[in-house]
């Protein structure tokens, strides 16, 4: 017995050795060569267009710090992540790395010494970007003022700090390979899938993940809890109920670029992805992503109703609600629930309103909703916090009485899931 114990013993360190090895010595692509660039500087402003397509400012500049300089935690299940400092200094940023070392870190998620980055870094996405991108990127980089600033370490807690273990990460869920093109779809409809899925990387906020952090459907965007922000990012696939079934392609170009649409608005987090990134694309890179996100699989997710455990007798919450409805929303939003959209945003079959995870409209009446300040909608209305005059019973009243009325058949909240949130930070 003793011995086939230290024969399956032996076998599993070979196997991990193996992992380990084959994941330090693949890089597909690195042969691939820089491509011939005939006008710098059109390559320089294709660089600052992709930079702010990428939103690469929000995760690599710390509140009041320098821009670029690093320094943003980026909070995990398994510990802070600081993002680096990518500036052209040649001490603590990237100014001695070459356009192929950029390269192997979008493309293979790998550092100029070979380590192994932490996919906080959305290198499962940028793989997908051609090396004609990546070196834009990298020129546009060059052109930055160097910024003299060490990185801070990780504050991962063990064994997520050991990098080595990183290689078993990506045999998990990390295939690298450039986007490809099908043939059978249209331009447009390509540009978008390239953006949607490399560039934009929308599936690190809305796919849902594994307990060890991996996506689990990069091109599913059937929606997933961002951990490090305390919202929930919503399905963006075509289904009817967690989705954007009823949502036009016009729709969805408008809240990506202005933030405010007829169907919605963006808060939270793709408040501000939208004012430091998506505002600045192109209207036909917009409308290319909508046309892709109307064309994706739905999920199967289902409707969820009836009353959450905790939430108390549903009669008597849903008149509560009503009761706090017409006397703290109903001026703005109507009292059928129908608002005046874009400026106030109807809540009567608002699908996103009724999901099974109650997270955004709790948050949202704690808190406020903010949509962001943008060139296509620069006074926009905000909605006033309400945690310092409700309750959390009232709080969760008046969210289980919108999630449950007009059509929504959402799911009643409890007191509870509102003391759990009122804690979060505000952003």
């Amino acid at each position: 017995m003793k011995r086939h114990f230290l024969i399956i013993i032996a076998v599993l360190g070979l196997a991990s050795l193996a992992v380990v090895g084959l994941q330090t010595v693949r890089d597909p692509g690195a042969d691939e060569a820089a491509v011939a660039v005939a006008d710098a500087g059109a390559q320089l402003e294709k660089g600052k267009y992709l930079a702010r397509a990428g939103n690469c400012m929000a995760c690599h500049t710390a509140r009041g710090g320098e821009e670029y300089a690093g320094g943003r935690a980026i909070n995990t299940p398994f510990g802070a992540i600081y993002a680096p400092n990518v500036t052209p200094d040649q001490a603590t940023g990237i100014g001695s790395w070459t356009a192929d070392d950029f390269w192997r870190a979008l493309h293979n998620g790998k550092s100029k010494d070979g380590s192994f980055l932490y996919p906080a870094f959305p290198y499962p996405n940028y793989t997908k970007m051609v090396r004609a991108d990546s070196d834009a990127l990298y020129a546009y980089f060059r052109t930055i003022r160097p910024v003299r600033q060490a990185n801070r370490e990780h504050t991962l807690a063990f064994p997520y700090n050991q990098r080595v273990l990183l290689a078993f990460w990506r045999a998990l869920y990390f295939t690298p390979g450039e986007f490809q093109p099908q043939a059978n779809q249209t331009a447009e409809w390509n540009r978008g899938a390239y953006l949607v899925q490399g560039l934009g990387h929308c599936s690190a906020c809305h796919a849902s993940r594994s307990a060890l952090g991996g996506s689990l459907a990069r091109e599913g965007l059937g929606g997933g809890l961002m951990p490090d922000a305390g919202w929930y990012a919503p399905a963006l696939t075509p289904d009817p109920v967690n989705g954007l079934g009823e949502w036009q392609v016009a729709d969805i170009a408008s809240l990506l670029k202005t933030g405010v649409s007829q169907r919605g608005a963006a808060v939270g987090p793709m408040a501000e992805v939208v004012s430091t990134s998506l505002q600045h694309v192109a209207d036909s890179d917009v409308a290319a992503m909508a046309i892709y996100l109307k064309t994706l699989p739905k999920t199967a997710n289902a409707a969820v109703s009836g009353a959450a455990g905790g939430a108390g007798d549903p009669a008597a919450v849903l008149r509560l609600g009503a009761k706090l409805y017409e006397q703290n929303c109903a001026s703005c939003h109507g009292a059928d629930g129908k608002g005046a959209p874009p400026a106030y945003p109807s809540l009567a079959g608002n699908r996103a309103l009724a999901l099974g995870n109650p997270t955004n409209p709790i948050r949202i009446v704690l808190n406020g909703g903010y949509p962001p300040g943008t060139a296509g909608n620069p006074r926009p209305y905000g909605m006033p916090p309400f945690g310092a005059a409700l309750s959390d019973s009232d709080i969760a009243a008046v969210v289980s009485y919108i999630r449950a009325g007009w059509r929504n058949d959402g799911q009643l909240v409890s007191p509870l899931d509102v003391s759990r949130l009122r804690g979060a930070p505000a952003d």
